[in-house]
C-alpha cells in the first residue's frame, strides 16, 4: 500500500462498517464536548443546532444532555443514522433530537435558521475553508460555529509525517492560519483548544488489534478492506510517534457578517 493513499480512496461501506463499531468516529470525548459548548451563549429550547458529519451521535447526545435546543445530526451513510436514532431514542431524547441522511455539501437548511453550527472531526471531507464559508448563511447573525480540525502545531515538521499528510489533507495548516481563515470567512474568533493527546490515544486503542482481526475475517480476501486497516494501523503509529507536532484543535467562531 502506498503511504501516500488518502482515506477517501478506500470504499465508503468498508470504512463506514469499521467505524460503525466505535462509539466515536474521530478523537474526542465528552468533556472536550462540554469544554467546547461553554463558550456558545444564548442557546434555548427555541434554538436550532445542527451536527454535521454527526456519525452515530456520540457528542451529539452530549450536547443534547446539556442544551434544551432542538438538534438535527446529519451524516451520509444510513447505518450511521440509524445508529444515531436509536441512540437518541435510548436516553429519551427523540422529542428533539433526529438524525437525517444528509450531505454537508448540500445541507436541507434555510438561511439564517440555526443558531448552532457543529462538526467534530468531518469538516475535512469538504475542507475547513469551504465547510465554514459555504456553512455561514445557514446560521443566524451571531450565531455559532464549532468544528474540530487537525491542525500543525509547528511551523517545521518531519518530513514523514508532513508527506502523509500532505497526501491524506493537504489543507492541514497552523492554528494562526486557521483563525485567520474563519476570519475571512465572516466569523469572530471565539475561542481555540487543543484536543488533548489522551483523546487520540483512546480513539486508536478502541480499535484495537482484536476488532481490526475480526473486521478483516468478515472482509477476507478484500484487498480494499486489508489496505484500509494497514492505513489505520500506519495512521496510528505515525500519531504515536509525531504527536508532538500535529493534532485536533477546536475552532469556535460566531457569525458577524
Amino acid at each position: 500500500m502506498s503511504n501516500e493513499q488518502t482515506i477517501h480512496e478506500f470504499d465508503l461501506n468498508i470504512i463506514f462498517d469499521y467505524f460503525s463499531n466505535t462509539p466515536r468516529q474521530g478523537p474526542g470525548s465528552p468533556e472536550i464536548t462540554l469544554k467546547a459548548l461553554s463558550f456558545i451563549d444564548g442557546l434555548t429550547a427555541k434554538s436550532k443546532i445542527a451536527d454535521i458529519g454527526c456519525g452515530t451521535g456520540g457528542q451529539t447526545m452530549v450536547l443534547a444532555q446539556n442544551t434544551t435546543s432542538q438538534i438535527t445530526g446529519i451524516d451520509l451513510f444510513s447505518d450511521f443514522i440509524r445508529q444515531f436514532n436509536q441512540n437518541a431514542q435510548k436516553l429519551n431524547l427523540q422529542d428533539r433530537v433526529k438524525g437525517i441522511v444528509g450531505n454537508m455539501e448540500n445541507l436541507p437548511f434555510q438561511e439564517e435558521e440555526l443558531d448552532l453550527i457543529w462538526s467534530e472531526g468531518a469538516i475535512y471531507n469538504i475542507g475547513f475553508e469551504r465547510g465554514l464559508s459555504e456553512w455561514r448563511k445557514f446560521l443566524k447573525k451571531g450565531g455559532y460555529i464549532a468544528v474540530t480540525e487537525n491542525t500543525w502545531f509547528t511551523q517545521e515538521r518531519p518530513s514523514e509525517i508532513q508527506d502523509f499528510w500532505q497526501g491524506a489533507y493537504p489543507e492541514m495548516d497552523t492554528i494562526s492560519n486557521k483563525v485567520a481563515q474563519m476570519e475571512k470567512a465572516g466569523y469572530l474568533p471565539i475561542a481555540t483548544f487543543v484536543v488533548p493527546e489522551d483523546c487520540w490515544i483512546d480513539y486508536y486503542e478502541v480499535q484495537n488489534p482484536q476488532m481490526q482481526e475480526s473486521f478483516l475475517e468478515k472482509y477476507k480476501g478484500n484487498k480494499s478492506a486489508e489496505e484500509f486497516i494497514a492505513y489505520q494501523q500506519y495512521e496510528a503509529e505515525l500519531y504515536h510517534k509525531y504527536k508532538e507536532y500535529y493534532g485536533y484543535v477546536f475552532y469556535i467562531g460566531k457569525r458577524i457578517r
